[in-house]
């Protein structure tokens, strides 16, 4: 149960009255108190020591491994532009020999080229070569060939001229004929003089091919009738008489001027 408030139980009504000077005072009856003031203050003291050893510590620590950061970080960083000069060079590097192996390749791919016009070329001149050995075996043979018909019909017209030498004489002047080199070795050009009436040193002449057996005639002047010539050049080759082809080729000139 709750009590009501009395002033007179209050401090005041505790005190003593009021003494005199001289009086004793209540301090003074008070019994004396030890703190351990002295004791808090070497302890407090010592505390203070203590924590300002610790912070000293600790700021030495925090400076020793912020200068530590700061060296380890300039090492990162020196070690970071060392890197990066390493990557720059070896990128000059890789595009250096990017470069190299794109000439090298450009160099390859030029000279499989050079190669491949090297081999056709080389190609097309031994089949060149053996096509030209061919046709140079083929004339060596067909030369060979030709100088042996020449040899025998050489042999042939050099019997016959033994032969016909005397004849020939007479022809040549029983017709006012002359006979010429038409310029190659497998002709002969009749020369006919006294043709015509009106002019007696008017010629006439024809070309006489003797390569093969039968005989051919290339060139006349003045041209004569085709048909007759031909039928002349078969009668000669079928029957073999020279001296009478010779007669009747004066014939058709002197039939032609005249």
């Amino acid at each position: 149960m709750a009590s009501t408030f009395d002033p007179s139980l209050s401090t005041s009504g505790m005190r003593p009255p009021l003494a005199s000077a001289d009086a004793p005072s209540m301090a003074d009856s008070l019994p004396s108190i030890n703190f351990g003031f002295e004791d808090l203050r070497n302890r407090m003291a010592q505390f203070t020591a203590k924590f300002d050893a610790v912070i000293e510590r600790g700021r030495k620590q925090v400076l020793e491994e912020r200068n530590q950061f700061h060296i380890n970080l300039a090492e990162l960083q020196e070690d970071e532009r060392m890197r990066q000069r390493d990557i720059e060079i070896i990128n000059l590097k890789t595009q250096t020999h990017i470069q190299t192996l794109s000439k090298e390749s450009a160099e390859a791919a030029e000279m499989h080229a050079a190669i491949s016009s090297i081999t056709v070329e080389r190609d097309t001149r031994l089949s060149k070569r053996d096509r030209l050995r061919q046709q140079i075996a083929e004339t060596q043979k067909s030369i060979a060939q030709r100088v042996e018909s020449q040899k025998a019909h050489a042999k042939h017209l050099d019997a016959q001229s033994r032969l016909n030498n005397p004849e020939l004489d007479f022809w040549q002047d029983y017709l006012c004929l002359r006979i010429e080199g038409a310029g190659r070795e497998d002709r002969l050009k009749f020369v006919y003089s006294h043709l015509s009436e009106k002019d007696w040193e008017a010629e006439g002449w024809f070309e006489l091919g003797t390569a093969s057996r039968d005989y051919e005639v290339f060139h006349c002047r003045p041209k004569l009738d085709a048909e007759a010539l031909e039928r002349e050049v078969d009668l000669v080759n079928e029957d073999r008489d020279f001296g009478a082809f010779l007669k009747r080729m004066r014939k058709l000139f002197a039939e032609t001027m005249n």
